[in-house]
């Protein structure tokens, strides 16, 4: 908890408290999520002068607890909520650049990560580097998106190219815009995008979902694998196997024969197509 958060705490919990049992009883149970559709930013902005950045804090600190409380603990999660905590957030302290990085990747990753909303996850990063002009880091994250959720190589490479033009920028940068113009939407790209943000990430959220990022990769790679040596099998019998212990039976294979959390593989013996089975964790859609 920084400083300013504990301060924010101590001066404004009364009114926390008071405004809340005023919001309960006109609302009922609803009153947290009836208040965020009643209150922008600027409204925030208003009511605390002089204390926005503190604002921010006590905000963004509810955003990250919506979200985990969504993926824990609710039933059909919509995140409904977390776009507008966000803009609350990122009005009150438009410099608060963990609140851009974090709230793009919570509105962007698929289900059951985050709200399956890259669009904007996008226009929040697009806000960020609109604020805060001079981050290549931001503009960089920018550019990945474009590329890992809308699979746009041509605007990830462009804003890729404007990020390596910025003070202090990665080196490499101009090197994997070049890449993703000649090779287009390839895995080896994802890959070194996702490697990229898991290295450059503080342990946290952001770092295990990079990694969960780069074991679906790795899924996708198995799979892909398995898929020859099916092949192979049908062209050494005469047919494809019937399920994936005949091709470790037939000494073919030797490997995994589930995903890299565990899960199964599902195979259709009529196109000899392996993929990531719907009920894994490593399963997104395509």
């Amino acid at each position: 908890m920084t400083w300013r958060l504990a301060v924010l705490l101590l001066v404004l919990a009364p009114v926390v408290v008071w405004s809340h049992s005023k919001l309960d009883g006109r609302l009922g149970a609803r009153a947290d999520e009836e208040v965020l559709y009643l209150w922008t930013g600027n409204q925030v902005r208003v009511l605390f002068p002089g204390f926005e950045g503190l604002a921010a804090d006590v905000y963004w600190l509810r955003t990250v607890q919506y979200f985990g409380g969504q993926k824990a603990f609710t039933q059909g999660r919509d995140f409904a909520l977390l776009r507008p905590l966000i803009e609350i957030t990122t009005t009150l302290d438009p410099r608060l650049e963990i609140a851009y990085r974090y709230g793009a990747v919570f509105l962007s990753e698929s289900p059951p990560g985050g709200a399956g909303r890259p669009k904007e996850g996008i226009e929040v990063l697009e806000k960020g580097t609109r604020n805060l002009p001079g981050s290549w880091r931001l503009r960089q994250h920018l550019g990945f998106f474009h590329f890992l959720y809308l699979k746009d190589a041509h605007t990830a490479a462009a804003v890729l190219e404007e990020a390596a033009e910025l003070p202090g920028a990665a080196f490499w940068l101009k090197t994997l815009a070049a890449e993703l113009l000649s090779k287009g939407g390839d895995r080896a790209a994802s890959r070194e995008m996702w490697q990229r943000l898991h290295d450059q990430s503080e342990e946290g959220i952001l770092r295990k979902n990079a990694e969960q990022q780069l074991a679906i990769l790795d899924s996708l790679d198995r799979a892909d694998q398995l898929a020859v040596v099916v092949e192979e099998f049908g062209r050494q019998r005469g047919r494809r196997p019937r399920d994936l212990e005949e091709l470790r039976s037939s000494r073919l294979w030797r490997g995994p024969l589930e995903d890299l959390r565990g899960t199964p593989f599902r195979y259709d013996e009529s196109s000899g197509q392996v993929s990531i089975a719907r009920e894994s964790l490593m399963w997104r859609p395509r």
